[in-house]
């Protein structure tokens, strides 16, 4: 079986599918791997380290796309200026596609990737489980995206981090208030303390509180705490109009002390809530910063512009998109092992695909399903 590794065309992307580590991992499991010259020539991996794993290397991303059996990508087929044609079209027929995807069957990618016969495996869709762990692509990006966030933060800042005892006296240490206490959030608090800086932090998730307080932070607004807004996967459930109102009310005193606030709450699938309203940027003290991780989609920020520094009020609100390709080469690391993992769990002992959905792992990660799947019921009835 061929695993192909295009490289990424997505504006600003600069992560690898696979890094020349995973490359040899599934080159001892009986695998072929073909990556295109120079995919991971962003992420600081060269094509003659993926040759000492044991890859081929492709002349182009054309020749990945019509030999393998599995493509391994970070971003959906998208069009490629180099090719001047659109990825999806050019996959082979029957061939299985793994990348973030999102999880709209109805999405311009997925309906490509139909009409070619592929089945598709979006990581955004990996359940959320123990068995599953190793495959979470999401809180691996997450964790990537929390640390970078926080330098971006300290790096936009005027002030120190830490308490700073120096011959002009004694240096105050910054106040930071983080918004959501997923992994991204969780991720941030640990940066910004490890930096010296004194964290707030705030979710509505009854759970995350002894782990927001075991990181040295304070957690607030424990009033707020609500196990029914709690989704499948442990995500945050949209709030209703009279608990978004409560949280402003609290928020607002938070953010007006803070120097530096770092927004990472989302809802999958939906627009982010607005946590900080034009009139609490207005009442931040001047100087201060926002990182708002929740950018792309909307933001959680009202005055927030997803690619974008603006100020407003002598307050700096960054809108940074695709964090995590800020650090490619840990990040391409990590997302790569979340891609062997995923990987070897439809790959039998002898390197033959084996999608089979009587696996909950494979079941549930299908955006579109093709002729690689090994229906469920036809494994109970063949055993």
């Amino acid at each position: 079986m061929l695993i192909g590794v295009p490289r990424e065309v997505a504006p600003g992307e600069t992560r690898v599918a696979v890094v020349p580590e995973t490359a040899g991992k599934l080159v001892k499991a009986g695998l072929q791997v073909l990556v295109e010259t120079g995919a991971g020539a962003r992420a600081h991996f060269t094509d003659e380290a993926y040759r000492a794993a044991g890859a081929s290397i492709a002349a182009d991303a054309r020749e990945v796309f019509t030999k393998a059996d599995v493509l391994l990508k970070v971003q959906e087929p998208m069009q490629s200026p180099a090719l001047g044609a659109h990825e999806a079209d050019m996959v082979r027929e029957g061939a299985v596609y793994v990348s973030f995807l999102g999880r709209d069957p109805e999405s311009e990618a997925a309906k490509k990737l139909k009409a070619r016969k592929v089945t598709a495996l979006s990581m955004e869709m990996v359940p959320r489980t123990s068995r599953a762990q190793k495959m979470d692509a999401l809180s691996s990006m997450a964790s990537v995206a929390g640390y970078k966030a926080s330098l971006l933060g300290a790096l936009r800042l005027g002030k120190f981090f830490p308490l700073m005892m120096t011959a002009a006296g004694t240096i105050a240490p910054s106040r930071v208030f983080v918004f959501g206490a997923g992994v991204a959030g969780l991720q941030a608090i640990a940066t910004c303390r490890r930096l010296g800086a004194v964290v707030e932090a705030t979710d509505i998730r009854p759970a995350v509180k002894e782990e927001v307080q075991s990181l040295g932070a304070t957690f607030v607004g424990a009033e707020l705490l609500d196990a029914s807004m709690v989704a499948a996967g442990g995500y945050a459930k949209e709030l209703t109009p009279e608990q978004r109102e409560k949280q402003r009310q609290m928020v607002a005193e938070r953010v007006k002390l803070a120097d530096l606030v770092i927004c990472t709450a989302a809802v999958p699938g939906r627009k982010a809530p607005v946590l900080v309203t034009a009139q609490m940027v207005k009442d931040m003290r001047p100087g201060s910063v926002i990182v708002d991780m929740a950018a792309e989609s909307g933001g959680n920020c009202e005055l927030t512009k997803a690619g974008v520094e603006t100020i407003e009020h002598d307050v700096i609100i960054l809108g940074p998109v695709n964090l995590p390709a800020q650090l490619p080469l840990h990040a391409s690391q990590m997302y790569s092992r979340n891609l062997h993992a995923l990987v070897m769990n439809f790959v039998n002992k002898e390197g033959q695909l084996n999608l089979d959905f009587a696996d909950d792992i494979n079941r549930d990660s299908c955006l579109v399903k093709g002729p690689a799947v090994k229906e469920a019921a036809a494994t109970e009835k063949a055993s």
